[in-house]
């Protein structure tokens, strides 16, 4: 289950499922799922022992940073507050 995957003591880590739904909903994430690249390189962390090490080595890779900063910005929107009303 959902909850079995995070200790307890990363409860602050965990995105509300409302959000994670708005990953399935985004055209953006989808047209980046279809490299085969970025493919093998989400089954190779997921399939991965220490997964912690090999996303440091994969956050050097431009589209994982690609695939990861468009998650980010899906469940994170990033803040208006610089934009001037029009």
């Amino acid at each position: 289950s959902v909850e079995d995957i995070l200790r307890e003591g990363e409860e602050q880590d965990r995105v509300p499922l409302q959000k994670l739904q708005l990953l399935e909903e985004s055209e953006e994430l989808r047209g980046l799922l279809l490299n085969p690249h970025l493919r093998q390189l989400l089954l190779t962390i997921d399939q991965a022992e220490d997964k912690s090490s090999l996303m440091k080595k994969y956050m050097q890779e431009p589209l994982f940073v690609e695939f990861a900063d468009c998650c980010l910005r899906i469940v994170e929107p990033p803040e208006k507050e610089n934009i001037l009303p029009e």
